[in-house]
Parts: C-alpha cells; sequence; structure tokens
C-alpha cells in the first residue's frame, strides 16, 4: 500500500489537511479563550444586576452569584467611579491582567498558547467592556484552571474532528485517484507489457482514450512509439533475412568463383596473344569478385569473437604487416615505412589489431598504386597518459567527398574502383570492441592520415574511477 501511488496519496492528503487543521487550530483556540473570558465577563455582569437591584444582598447569595459567575470579584465602572460590586477572599496574588480591549490577534494567540502550555492554576484579572453599554469597563478575577481545562476539551474535541474530516477528504481524493489516474495508468501498463510480449502484433498498440489531457498525450506518445517501433521491427527483420539470403549467395558464389579463379591460373599459361591479352583482366574481375563475396560474409557474421586485450609489441605487428604489403606491392614504386618505436606496447588483440593495420596500409597503397606514380605509407605509432595513437599516412590522391561522406558506412564507403566498401566499417567495428575508435584526421592531394585510438584504462571501470 505505501508503495503505490494511490497509497501515498491517501497519506499525503491525510498528512497535509491535519496540517491545515493545525495551522486553523491555533487561531480557533485563541477566539475559544477570548469567548470563553467574555462569557464570564457577561456573567459577572448579570451577578452585578443583582447589586443594583438591591444594594443590600446576604452573604450567601453573594457567594452563589461569583460561583455562578466562576470568579471571585466584580467591578463595574459606570461612569468615571469604579465600584466593587461583589466580592470574595482571593486564594493567592494576581498572576497576570488581560485587557479584551484593545488586544490584537497576535497577543490574543500569544496569550492562549501561554495558558494552553502553562499547567499551574494562577489567579488572572480580566477586564472588558459591559454588553448593552451598561458601563464603561468590567472587571473580573478568576482562576486560570477552568479556563486550561475548557481549552483542552475544545482542542481535543477539534483534533478529532480534524482526524476525521482528513481520513474522509483522504478516501475521497484516493477514490478519485484510483479512478482518474491510476486506472489510466495501469491500463498503459498493460498495453506495454502486451506490446512487449508480441511487438509484431498490431492488437498490442495503444488506443489514446484517456479523458486527462497529460495522460491522453502520455498514451499518444507511446502509441507513436509502439508504431514506429514495429515498423523498425518489420524492417530488421527483412533486413535480417535479406542479409542471411546475401550470405548464402556469397558463400555459394565465392566457391564457385575459387574454381573459376583456378582454371583462369590455366589460362594464363595458353601461349595465344590474344589469351594472354585477356586472361589478366579476366583473373582481375574474379578475384575482385571473391574479395567481395568473402568481405561480405566476413562482415555478416555475427559471431566475431571479442578481443583477447593482452599487453602486445606494436612494432612485430606493424612489421608483419609492412612485409606483407612489400610482397605484394611487388614494383617497388610505394614505400612502405615502419616508424613504431620498438618498445612500445599496448593493449590490443593481436590478430584484430593485424587485420585493422593490413586493411588501413593496404588501402593506402592502393590509392598511391592508382596514381601511376611513387609514394609513401608509413606506419607510426606514440603513446600519452590516458591512450596509445597509431597514424597510418600515405601521400596519395586523397579520399574524394563522397567516399568522405560515408566513410565507415557498409557497401559505401569505397574508394577503390571494384571495392566492397566493408575494408574501413570492419576496421571501425573492430576498434571499437577494443575500446578504441579510427578517424580521419586530413585528406587532400598531399595525402591521407588514418589514426587509431585506444584507451589505456583496461576497463570502464578504471575509467570511471579516473
Amino acid at each position: 500500500m505505501l508503495n503505490t501511488l494511490s497509497g501515498r496519496f491517501l497519506i499525503l492528503t491525510t498528512v497535509f489537511v491535519m496540517l491545515a487543521e493545525v495551522l486553523i487550530f491555533v487561531p480557533s483556540i485563541a477566539r475559544f479563550r477570548v469567548d470563553y473570558l467574555n462569557d464570564r465577563l457577561e456573567r459577572a455582569q448579570i451577578a452585578s444586576l443583582a447589586l443594583l437591584a438591591d444594594d443590600m444582598l446576604e452573604t450567601d447569595l453573594e457567594a452563589e452569584l461569583l460561583r455562578n459567575a466562576q470568579v471571585f470579584n466584580i467591578v463595574l465602572r459606570r461612569d468615571e467611579m469604579r465600584q466593587l460590586m461583589l466580592s470574595s477572599p482571593i486564594p493567592e496574588p494576581i498572576a497576570e491582567t488581560y485587557d479584551l480591549r484593545d488586544a490584537g490577534a497576535v497577543m490574543l494567540i500569544r496569550d492562549a498558547l501561554i495558558r494552553l502550555f502553562t499547567p499551574e492554576n494562577q489567579i488572572v484579572r480580566v477586564i472588558g467592556v459591559p454588553t448593552l453599554d451598561a458601563g464603561r469597563l468590567i472587571e473580573v478575577t478568576m482562576e486560570t484552571a477552568p479556563l486550561r481545562m475548557a481549552m483542552i476539551d475544545y482542542g481535543l474535541r477539534v483534533l478529532l474532528l480534524s482526524a476525521v474530516i482528513s481520513v474522509f477528504t483522504a478516501v475521497l481524493l484516493f477514490v478519485a485517484v484510483q479512478r482518474v489516474l491510476v486506472r489510466p495508468i495501469k491500463g498503459v501498463v498493460r498495453y506495454m507489457k502486451r506490446y512487449a510480449a508480441a511487438p509484431e502484433d498490431a492488437r498490442g498498440i495503444i488506443q489514446p482514450h484517456a479523458g486527462v489531457v497529460e495522460l491522453r498525450e502520455a498514451e499518444e506518445a507511446l502509441q507513436m512509439l509502439q508504431i514506429e517501433l514495429t515498423q523498425l521491427l518489420k524492417q530488421r527483420e527483412r533486413m535480417a533475412q535479406l542479409g542471411g539470403a546475401v550470405a548464402k549467395v556469397s558463400h555459394d558464389l565465392r566457391n564457385i568463383l575459387t574454381s573459376a579463379q583456378l582454371f583462369t591460373d590455366r589460362i594464363e599459361a595458353i601461349e595465344d596473344p590474344r589469351v594472354r591479352r585477356l586472361a589478366p583482366k579476366l583473373v582481375g574481375s574474379i578475384t575482385r569478385a571473391v574479395t567481395l563475396c568473402e568481405s561480405t560474409l566476413a562482415f555478416g557474421r555475427a559471431e566475431e569473437p571479442p578481443p583477447a586485450l593482452r599487453l602486445v609489441g606494436l612494432a612485430a605487428i606493424a612489421e608483419d604487416v609492412i612485409e606483407s604489403e612489400r610482397l605484394a606491392a611487388g614494383n617497388g614504386e610505394v614505400v612502405l615505412e615502419n616508424a613504431v618505436p620498438s618498445s612500445l606496447q599496448l593493449r590490443a588483440d593481436p590478430e584484430q589489431l593485424y587485420r585493422v593495420l593490413l586493411n588501413l596500409v593496404r588501402n593506402a597503397r592502393q590509392a598511391i598504386e592508382a596514381t601511376r606514380r611513387p609514394g609513401t605509407v608509413t606506419l607510426s605509432a606514440r603513446e600519452d597518459d590516458e591512450a596509445w595513437w597509431i597514424e597510418i599516412a600515405d601521400t596519395g590522391p586523397g579520399l574524394p567527398a563522397k567516399a568522405r561522406e560515408n566513410l565507415f558506412t557498409p557497401f559505401r564507403g569505397g574508394v577503390r574502383a571494384g571495392g566492397a566498401g566493408l575494408g574501413l566499417a570492419i576496421s571501425a567495428e573492430l576498434l571499437r570492441g577494443h575500446g578504441g575508435r579510427l578517424d580521419l584526421v586530413r585528406t587532400g592531394e598531399a595525402g591521407t592520415v588514418f589514426a587509431i585510438c585506444l584507451p589505456r584504462a583496461a576497463s570502464i571501470a578504471d575509467v570511471a574511477e579516473a
């Protein structure tokens, strides 16, 4: 109950109503005290009328009049002279004098609170104005114990009434909140659960019907979200099916092209001039088709293992990449330089890092070879307190604008004719698995520079602690 919206609303309503009643109680108890004292003054005035009718009253009658008025003495001032109308012995000295003729609200509240929290019985003098202009003032002396008991009794009755009003109000608000807020919210939650169980079922999409403006806006927002998410899930399902079909086709096509590649190796050995002239073009086309199939299969693999991070020497990995590309270059027009410090170690998966570096260096080499001019590809590295940085710089022609716009987008970021546009996308994905990133630093007629950033922190928790 305490953890529900309606339950907490019930408790808060009761508390707030009681707080409001407490704020009302303070001036009301002060008003009760004034009424009590005025009532004693009126009784005293009535008792004094008996003396005005008969100057000589018996002692017993005078005592009875004072007891009925619950006072000890009565002083009446009709003109300029104060007259002691009725009197009896005062058991102790007068402790306070209260003049009700010019008392302000703050003073009355203060006096009421002091009396309420003063348990001792005291004798006080009370001064007021007689009713019906029967004199200029009337003054009585009285005990405070009956006044305090009456104030306590009145306060308890007000407190009880306040509690009843609070509970009654809270119950009404509880029922109202249940019908106006809680029930519609539970309906929204049911729609969300139903939709989560079967997002492809259109019946699970909420139909806004709430009368409260805010709840209706929430239902409409949820409806739009569910519609968009359903469409996205359908599109993703179609893309997954299409990806599976493409992977199967690419797998079979790769096998077929591999067999064709074996036949082209034999065709190259034929002495016919026309065959020797056309065979390289055929071999190149088949090779590009095989590469496209292999790249598509590599990108579509969902079971790419997470990187096995460990400290490795970067210089050895860079040297393997450079040597592999030197063999592929062959003609010597492209100079490949390894400028990685021999002592530099970083935390990475050596196999995945090799694939990334090989892809970037190969792209740079092929870009220079496409210009048919000499050029240089430099692989360098450095480190700072937060990360390791690896740069692959070339003196090639730079990247075209279209390639820069879709640089890391699969099948769209290709630069080389016949390329699949998957190399940079796969490389960026592998580096994200390391917690790093791949950035294009600059590109232009002077060449292109890619930078790899690998964080030194071993985990996300290490970054948070830092």
